[in-house]
């Protein structure tokens, strides 16, 4: 799909089409259709990032908690189990495993929500690395870099998404 048959489309369609970019919350595209048309793939990634930084704390907190923890073997949306995939998350050993789960619920008690990354370009040792770094964090520190990264996520997802037209 291209820039320009994205602006074109119904709120509905556009929905339906990038709906998906921020982790099962479609209602972030269902509000930054409004501000069509976007002359560029970083003008509608914008659009959508402010879309979040409008919103409440508490759709925030569950657009954070929309995302499963990383290296899971949870059923996750197509587009997390190709991001993790290419992170090598999904070919943990046994330890690396218990190590990742172990980490994931330690950010999960001290946060209130799952680690988010953007894997794309990391390895495994740079996403445990990561982890235990981020545990460190304050706690509206790390409610802002979960954020961060989730826009970074949405980009590269609809990066892809006007690639492939």
């Amino acid at each position: 799909m291209t820039l320009a048959e994205m602006n074109q489309l119904s709120r509905e369609a556009f929905v339906e089409a990038v709906g998906w970019v921020f982790e099962h919350s479609p209602w972030i595209a269902l509000q930054a259709w409004e501000s069509r048309p976007w002359d560029s793939l970083k003008a509608l990634h914008r659009a959508m990032v402010r879309c979040v930084q409008e919103a409440p704390k508490e759709a925030q907190l569950a657009l954070i908690r929309a995302h499963p923890d990383l290296g899971s073997r949870a059923r996750m949306a197509p587009a997390s189990v190709s991001e993790q995939k290419g992170a090598g998350l999904d070919a943990l050993s046994p330890e690396e495993f218990q190590h990742i789960q172990a980490l994931n619920q330690a950010y999960t008690a001290q946060f209130g929500f799952p680690f988010i990354l953007a894997v794309r370009g990391k390895t495994k040792a740079d996403v445990l690395r990561a982890m235990e770094q981020r545990l460190q964090n304050h706690p509206e520190l790390e409610f802002q870099t979960a954020l961060e990264e989730i826009y970074k996520i949405a980009y590269f997802r609809l990066a892809d998404l006007l690639d492939k037209a």
